[in-house]
């Protein structure tokens, strides 16, 4: 289990220092290592997880689960740590720095360049999501319909999420 612990620790350690432009750039590294390269899970085990930690209230901290998964309570809070730690660190140092250099062009300059980098690694998790969780006409449906009204309107996301989960449930049948 002290093997599996440090693994776990290891992945999200490095996965909470790719996370530029949100938990979900890191999706697709995620999917790979958690589910490809360690067997933790399955593709729908854990796009079931992290659905269910983006229509929850607060960050999505539904990957602790798979620490509580695959080693117990040590690995919950391996992941924790490992996944909250060293972005906070990091943040506290660049935060910092950022008041002093700020008005520097190079710097100006990267947090431009960071900007795209940031939406590119956002679609590409939205992406690998949607590989696992858009499978059926119906899915390819309220996908569809939920990116649109994102688009073309201003509607509060969470009412997106309620949505989502009434059109879930009228197509599936399931509560």
């Amino acid at each position: 289990m002290m093997d599996q612990t440090l693994a776990l620790a290891k992945v999200f350690g490095y996965l909470s220092l790719m996370t530029l432009g949100g938990g979900i750039a890191a999706y697709p590294e995620l999917t790979r290592l958690a589910v490809d390269v360690h067997g933790w899970l399955t593709l729908p085990q854990l796009d079931y997880l992290y659905g269910v930690g983006q229509a929850a209230p607060g960050p999505n901290l539904t990957i602790v689960s798979i620490g509580a998964v695959t080693a117990g309570l040590p690995g919950a809070v391996a992941v924790l740590l490992a996944f909250v730690g060293p972005p906070a660190l990091l943040a506290l140092i660049v935060g910092r720095l950022w008041t002093r250099l700020r008005e520097k062009p190079w710097f100006v300059a990267a947090q431009r360049g960071l900007m795209p980098v940031s939406i590119g690694l956002l679609l590409a998790g939205c992406l690998t999501f949607a590989k696992g969780a858009v499978t059926e006409r119906v899915t390819y449906l309220i996908t569809g319909v939920a990116f649109v009204v994102v688009l073309r309107t201003r509607i509060n996301p969470a009412l997106m999420v309620l949505a989502g989960a009434a059109a879930g449930v009228l197509a599936f049948g399931r509560l």
